[in-house]
């Protein structure tokens, strides 16, 4: 049986075009509950000394309002 650790190689230097596809569609869902914005989202992986830096670029049009749980 596959585990969830062995799901993932975890030195790899890029991810796959369809992983990074994946991402950014999850992403999406999530930065659309805070912006209103493009499809023009990148992402941008580079390897440092402590692992990678992470950069996602996208834009929006507006900040939507976010009303309080509390």
């Amino acid at each position: 049986m596959k585990t969830a650790n062995n799901a993932f190689t975890l030195e790899r230097e890029d991810i796959s075009d369809v992983e990074r596809a994946l991402f950014l569609k999850d992403l999406k869902k999530v930065t659309g509950e805070y912006f209103e914005g493009g499809d023009d989202a990148t992402l941008e992986i580079t390897r440092t000394e402590n692992g990678f830096l992470v950069c996602v670029l996208f834009t929006a049009r507006r900040v939507k309002s976010v009303k309080s749980l509390v």
